[in-house]
């Protein structure tokens, strides 16, 4: 869909209100307390989270909530913007000029000469061309710890370990059976266990990142994702809790343990029921 003059003027004008109201609640003169406040690391957990709430949205397919929470992640990007040109680093503009400048420069097949059609080639051009923008070797961005260390920065801890653990296996990192995997597991449960009668955080810190990452070697031996396992699980105990908030006439923190274990049971078998 191409744009108008017209709609290109109305869409820059929506962007530079937005961008107004922004600036006004960063003002030292009658702005918004909690805005002035913000940093850039205090703005971090905002950041993911309503990136989290986008991703969310698309899964619904709800393009109503779609465009909110792509809203509410463009303002994160616009506030982290005020807040670096309050401290004179940067700018909006200079955040925008940054990527379209990368945009063309990683796309020589549509802005330059170069002739691609294969989706696996651009991709492949891509990184060669951001290794090079990095001052990397073509022999260098292949490296397995290069790989790996951009799933590390990239991704969330648990969808990373499971890149890192797919690309380690496929480069010889990976056990003969399945019962390896579960000796491994077994071996990681009993050094967290120990890890916990000691008072080193730590060390217990660790021995649970062993842990867990053991666990995302067994959900990729059995071909499960751990990140969708785990969304499915915390939804799945949020509607749970919302069925027992229903069938008590208290709130649940007014229940002794017994009565909890009693209304979940009742809430489980509803549920089971409507699936």
């Amino acid at each position: 869909m191409s744009l108008t003059n017209t709609s290109t003027d109305s869409i820059l004008k929506s962007l530079q209100r937005l961008i107004e109201v922004v600036a006004k609640l960063r003002s030292p003169e009658g702005g918004c307390p909690w805005d002035l406040a913000q940093t850039q690391q205090t703005l971090i957990p905002y950041v993911i989270e309503e990136a989290y709430e986008v991703t969310s949205a698309i899964r619904s397919g709800d393009q109503k909530a779609i465009a909110e929470e792509l809203g509410d992640l463009l303002l994160q990007v616009v506030l982290q913007a005020q807040v670096a040109s309050d401290a004179d680093d940067f700018t909006l503009q200079e955040i925008a000029e940054g990527i379209t400048a990368k945009l063309i420069r990683r796309h020589p097949h549509v802005f330059g000469e170069e002739k691609i059609t294969d989706p696996e080639a651009v991709k492949q051009k891509w990184e060669e061309i951001k290794a090079a923008e990095k001052q990397q070797s073509a022999t260098e961005a292949q490296l397995l710890s290069s790989k790996l260390q951009r799933y590390a920065t990239r991704l969330p801890a648990l969808r990373a370990a499971m890149k890192i653990s797919t690309k380690a296996a496929k480069a010889g990192f990976e056990w003969e059976n399945a019962e390896g995997v579960w000796d491994k597991f077994s071996e990681e449960l009993g050094e967290f266990q120990e890890a916990l009668a000691t008072e080193d955080k730590d060390h217990q810190q660790a021995e649970l990142g062993d842990l867990l990452f053991t666990i995302v070697n067994l959900a990729r031996w059995y071909d499960l994702d751990p990140s969708e396992a785990l969304h499915g699980t915390n939804a799945r105990f949020i509607k749970r809790l919302t069925m027992m908030e229903k069938f008590a006439p208290r709130p649940l923190e007014e229940y002794e343990i017994n009565e909890l274990e009693e209304l979940w049971q009742q809430a489980k078998k509803k549920l089971a029921q409507k699936d």
